[in-house]
């Protein structure tokens, strides 16, 4: 496996974790895949940590779902992986909002969590 399809799999794997959690409006499930001191920037004031992922996708509308498509992948150093990402919000009750996230990966363990979370509305 080269160096570039192994930081593809391991963000792939990343955002289908939080694709799925999100889908499911699972708000915990989604804030146990950042990091203890993660940044998150989110469409509202940032946040730092767990509990302020949770209370962001908790306020979120029920039938919300994230569809993404990765635009890039670096490897900075070793044990990160940034990626940039395309995603669509659709919503069952209003028009689907169109975003670029970038991310932050580090490793921990044997696994990747979210050590930053931007979020640039592009209009």
């Amino acid at each position: 496996m080269s160096i570039s399809s192994a930081r593809e799999r391991a963000l792939e794997d990343v955002l289908l974790r939080w694709k799925t959690a999100v889908d499911a409006h699972q708000p915990n499930d989604v804030a146990a895949l950042f990091t203890a001191d993660a940044i998150f920037q989110g469409l509202h004031p940032y946040g730092v940590g767990p509990a302020d992922v949770a209370e962001y996708y908790e306020s979120q509308p029920l039938g919300m779902v994230a569809n993404y498509e990765i635009l890039e992948t670096r490897r900075p150093a070793e044990g990160l992986i940034l990626g940039y990402v395309r995603v669509e919000f659709t919503f069952t009750e209003r028009e689907p909002i169109n975003v670029y996230l970038s991310l932050l990966l580090k490793q921990v363990g044997d696994d990747w969590q979210i050590d930053h979370y931007q979020v640039s509305k592009l209009d």
